[in-house]
């Protein structure tokens, strides 16, 4: 957490002496503000890498040990959803054997559809 406060602290004081050298410049209103942010950032860029290092180093061990945990739960987590897929297949390959045995396989029941519609088309 040091490091990336010291980096924004350092950031906000290269903003604020950009602006004050471009206001002494003459720079006023949207021009020194769009003019000292683009400053302070080309300068950031060159004079802050060392500290921009050590943020990033800090922020990546930060969520690498963090990311241990997660990665087993989301093996987990996709261990159950294929748990429930299979159970589903097994639920409807089930289901569709119980209907052929039954004789209203597919055709069968779509046949029946077709023909109580025409029947109630011609009640009408």
């Amino acid at each position: 957490m040091r490091t990336g406060l010291s980096y924004t602290s350092a950031r906000i004081l290269l903003l604020v002496a950009a602006m004050g050298l471009l206001y002494l410049a003459g720079a006023r209103g949207i021009l020194l503000v769009a003019l000292a942010f683009a400053v302070s950032a080309l300068a950031s860029y060159v004079l802050l890498s060392r500290q921009r290092d050590a943020m990033s180093g800090a922020i990546a061990r930060r969520f690498g040990k963090q990311g241990q945990p997660r990665r087993r739960r989301l093996a987990e987590f996709r261990a159950r959803l294929d748990e429930g897929t299979r159970a589903e297949d097994a639920d409807d390959e089930a289901g569709a054997e119980a209907n052929d045995a039954d004789g209203q396989g597919a055709a069968a029941r779509d046949a029946g559809t077709k023909g109580a519609a025409a029947r109630d088309a011609a009640a009408r």
